[in-house]
């Protein structure tokens, strides 16, 4: 798709930056040359400014586009809502049967819906790490978006519960290789590939190593889910006399480029390794409170924060969290915390929302790129139409996007300068007719496999 070589978005009731002052320009207008953000100013300063396309934004607020740090966007669309409450991770080994039985049609039409759903609800970079199978296959679908993405390929060298495949520790790390080599940089930069052992539970010293060797070496990043189980403290503190994190920091797989996900169950020392190799991590929230991970309880988020750690937002699967939405884990960041610690102080809604813009830009090791509305940057915006009930009353923007507004609301999403979406409408598919194809391909994948789950109450 061509794109207007300047695009003037003017008149913004408010634009939140996020910028290093977080300034929030009211009546304020963005110029996009060539993909990138060229001028920021008020209506008046920027009024002569030529465009070859102006977007009326009047009564919009703007904001940078949201960063999704884990989200498995292949496979869960197709099957989405099956698993009843009640499996607890039991349903795990079932959703990695399904994911390992898809074809690569399958593959690709349910990425291109999961991403299409990020996209409408502002989410325009995320990480996928690494349950994408047919990755040639999926890269038409990130291509035809225009998203953001980081992929690699999940790994695991020790049997495991989940039908995680498992390879052996050469052919695990050559994969991770190849996958970084020839993937990183694809699409004019918009996808980057990483190095993603599975779990240190399930990947031997070795693994994890080679797997931080690879990140350091292709100057990328390395993820792993980090969730910190009763039995695998418990297995670490009997074989290793520490815990998990404080494991991962003795041999050497720490660091700026390392990203840790989940972090429920972590303890203040472990924190503390996070903090003092300055390892990231990613939170979702939407994920762990319905699988009843403990969040509210054993959660430290506030304590990450303190220290310096630098915490993202993600949401995991379409069929655990159930939803993608990454306004909805920054509206339970913001939530959850105030609640269980009966303290209102606890992540400010202007906290929650560094968390879905530059820190996860931090995490990615991409905010000199995108996480802000700063001149220079990659033009990935958000425009949120406030003529509806649940933004008004209107006078801080931030509290509104963090406590009432959702992603219905938001009306214009452009990548690299390219407009996504456009009145609430995705502009490179047909809605409809994806939805009915992916329908139509879960039913299929479900009698395949041989995988049901009635409805608890008769459809008839």
């Amino acid at each position: 798709m061509t794109m207007p070589q300047i695009t003037k978005i003017e008149g913004a009731k408010f634009i939140v930056t996020v910028d290093e002052t977080r300034r929030i320009i009211r009546d304020g207008t963005i110029v996009v040359q060539d993909g990138r953000i060229a001028q920021i100013g008020k209506l008046e300063e920027l009024s002569g400014v030529a465009a070859d396309r102006v977007i009326d934004a009047r009564e919009m607020v703007v904001t940078p586009g949201f960063v999704n740090g884990h989200m498995h966007i292949s496979y869960a669309h197709a099957v989405r809502g099956v698993f009843p409450d009640d499996l607890g991770a039991d349903y795990l080994p079932t959703v990695f049967r399904l994911q390992g039985a898809m074809t690569e049609e399958e593959e690709y039409f349910t990425s291109l819906l999961g991403i299409t759903e990020l996209l409408k609800y502002g989410t325009t970079c995320f990480l996928d790490p690494g349950s994408t199978k047919y990755l040639d296959a999926c890269m038409m679908a990130y291509e035809e978006s225009g998203c953001r993405i980081i992929v690699g390929a999940q790994v695991s060298d020790r049997p495991n519960p989940l039908n995680v495949p498992v390879y052996s520790t050469g052919e695990a790390i050559s994969l991770m290789e190849r996958t970084i080599r020839d993937y990183g940089g694809s699409l004019n930069g918009r996808v980057r590939a990483w190095a993603m052992p599975f779990a240190a539970d399930y990947c031997s010293r070795e693994l994890l190593e080679a797997a931080k060797g690879l990140a350091d070496r292709y100057e990328t990043g390395m993820t792993m889910h980090q969730s910190n189980g009763v039995s695998s403290v418990k297995a670490h503190l009997e074989e290793f006399g520490v815990r998990p994190i404080q494991y991962l920091e003795d041999i050497g797989v720490l660091g700026p480029n390392v990203l840790l996900a989940h972090l429920i169950g972590v303890d203040t020392a472990e924190i503390e390794a996070m903090a003092r190799t300055q390892t990231k991590g990613v939170t979702c929230p939407t994920a762990a409170l319905k699988s009843g991970g403990g969040l509210s309880v054993h959660g430290m988020l506030p304590e990450m924060l303190a220290k310096g750690v630098c915490v993202c937002l993600g949401t995991d699967a379409g069929n655990n969290s159930n939803l993608i939405e990454t306004m909805r884990s920054m509206y339970l960041a913001a939530i959850v915390y105030k609640d269980s610690r009966e303290d209102t102080s606890m992540v400010p809604a202007e906290t929650a929302l560094e968390m879905a813009t530059i820190n996860g830009a931090r995490a990615f090791g991409m905010e000199d790129e995108i996480g802000s509305i700063e001149v220079g940057k990659k033009a990935d915006l958000v425009l949120f139409d406030t003529r509806r009930p649940e933004w008004r009353s209107l006078h801080n923007p931030v509290s509104n996007l963090v406590y009432n507004a959702d992603g219905r609301s938001v009306h214009t999403v452009m990548v690299d300068g390219r407009i996504v979406v456009e009145d609430h409408k995705p502009t490179f598919v047909d809605e409809w007719e994806l939805i009915q194809k992916v329908q139509s391909l879960g039913e299929g994948l479900l009698e395949r496999v041989g995988v049901s789950y009635p409805s608890r109450w008769p459809i008839v």
